[in-house]
C-alpha cells in the first residue's frame, strides 16, 4: 500500500530509522510538536491555492504539516542531503505536490523555483536566518510576487523583525521590513519544543508584502547600505558617522542617533544621498 502523508510514522521514528541526528553546522533545530507545526502550517494565508517555498525542512515536521494543512505545492530547499532517505520517503507519500532540491538556500533563485507567485514558510536554520530575510526583502522590494512570509525565528530577531522607530530593538532589520512590507509576531515558541533544546525561545513572524510601500522603493540596497552604516554606531550621533552631510536637508539637526529615524526617513535620506551622487 502506497503511504499518504497522513500515515507516515512518527518524524521522531523515521529519524531514528534513518539514523539521523540534528547537525550543528547547519544550525538545525527539529520542531516535532504535530500541534505547533500544525498551527505554523495554518498561518500561511490562502495556503490551499499557494505555492510555498519551506528552507530547511530537516526530517519534514513542517513540510508534512503544510502538506496536510491542504498546500497546494511545496518546494523544499535542504542543504544536509542526509535527510534524503526521510524527505525521498514524504515526496512518494505527497501525491506530487512536494518537491525537493538540495542545496544551499542563499544560491538559489526563488523566483525561478517558485515559478510564479508563491509563499515562504520554514523554521530557519540560526545561522542563516536574518541573511535570508534581507535577500528576501530585496526580492520583495524588487517585485518579486513573494505572497507572505511566516517565519520562525529566534525571539530576539523576531523582536527586531517588527520594532519602531525608537524601540531597544530597532534596527536594521526593522527599518528594511517596514519599508516594503507589514509584520507582527504571531506567537511564541519556547525552546522545550525543539530537538536538540536551544537556549534561547523562538517566535513565528508574518511579512506581508505591500505593494503601496514597495512603489516608493528605487533600490532598497541603498537604504541597506545606509542602515548599516549608522547602526552600526548606533550610540554616536548620526553628524558624527557622516560628517560631510547637510542634516539640515531632513529637517535634523545631525544630533539624532540612528534609533530616532523613522523607517520613512531612512528612505528620504538615500534617495537625496543617490540624486547627490
Amino acid at each position: 500500500m502506497i503511504d499518504t502523508v497522513a500515515s507516515l510514522p512518527p518524524v521522531s521514528e523515521m529519524m531514528r530509522d534513518a539514523g539521523l541526528e540534528p547537525k550543528k553546522q547547519f544550525g538545525q533545530n527539529f520542531l516535532f510538536d504535530l500541534n505547533l507545526t500544525g498551527r505554523i502550517a495554518r498561518s500561511v494565508p490562502d495556503l490551499e491555492k499557494s505555492v510555498v517555498i519551506e528552507v530547511g525542512p530537516g526530517p519534514a515536521g513542517l513540510t508534512r504539516a503544510l502538506l496536510l494543512a491542504g498546500a497546494k505545492k511545496v518546494i523544499a530547499v535542504e542543504k544536509d542531503e542526509t535527510t534524503e532517505p526521510i524527505l525521498s520517503r514524504v515526496v512518494a507519500a505527497s501525491a506530487g505536490r512536494l518537491k525537493v532540491i538540495f542545496g544551499d538556500a542563499l544560491k538559489q533563485d526563488f523566483a525561478k523555483l517558485a515559478g510564479g507567485e508563491f509563499s515562504l514558510c520554514s523554521n530557519l536554520p540560526y545561522n542563516v536566518g536574518t541573511e535570508l530575510l534581507i535577500d528576501w526583502l530585496h526580492l520583495v522590494a524588487g517585485g518579486v510576487p513573494i505572497k507572505s512570509l511566516t517565519l520562525m525565528f529566534q525571539r530576539e530577531v523576531a523582536e527586531r523583525i517588527v520594532a519602531n522607530t525608537g524601540d531597544a530593538q530597532y534596527g536594521r532589520l526593522s527599518v528594511l521590513t517596514s519599508l516594503v512590507a507589514d509584520a507582527k509576531i504571531l506567537f511564541d515558541v519556547p525552546n522545550t519544543a525543539f530537538v536538540p533544546r536551544p537556549r534561547v525561545q523562538s517566535a513565528v513572524v508574518q511579512i506581508i508584502p505591500n505593494k503601496s510601500k514597495i512603489k516608493k522603493i528605487d533600490d532598497i540596497s541603498v537604504v541597506e547600505k545606509l542602515t548599516a552604516k549608522l547602526f552600526g554606531m548606533r550610540r554616536k550621533m548620526i553628524r558624527g558617522i557622516m560628517r560631510d552631510v547637510d542634516w539640515n536637508l531632513f529637517g535634523l539637526d545631525g544630533t539624532e542617533r540612528a534609533e530616532d529615524l523613522s523607517p520613512e526617513k531612512f528612505l528620504e535620506i538615500a534617495k537625496k544621498l543617490v540624486a547627490c551622487g
